[in-house]
């Protein structure tokens, strides 16, 4: 490597200018976490996910909701349609041929 490059595998020819970001111990957990650059770069992808959809949970929450109302709705409806059409799918008819 030349003076003021770095390796990074996933540039073209291996060599960039920009030096790592991450390295082990540049945070102090309060649980006492190691604070090593895997968990560093997992904090930093949770951190940029919420910052993406901050109601994400919210939203997750209100589609169980709506599934739960659809389906007691769903099954209301099966019910009631059952109840209305049974003695008309039931009955018998009989046909009188006459020649």
């Amino acid at each position: 490597m030349r003076e003021g490059l770095y390796y990074n595998p996933y540039f073209p020819g291996g060599a960039i200018a920009m030096p790592k970001q991450l390295t082990d111990g540049q945070v102090e957990y309060e649980d006492g976490t190691p604070a090593t650059e895997s968990q560093m770069a997992k904090d930093v992808v949770t951190f940029l996910a919420w910052a993406a959809e901050p109601e994400m949970e919210e939203r997750k929450l209100m589609g169980m909701k709506l599934i739960l109302a659809l389906s007691f709705a769903l099954l209301t409806a099966g019910y009631y349609r059952r109840w209305k059409w049974a003695p008309l799918k039931s009955r018998r008819i009989v046909l009188d041929v006459v020649n």
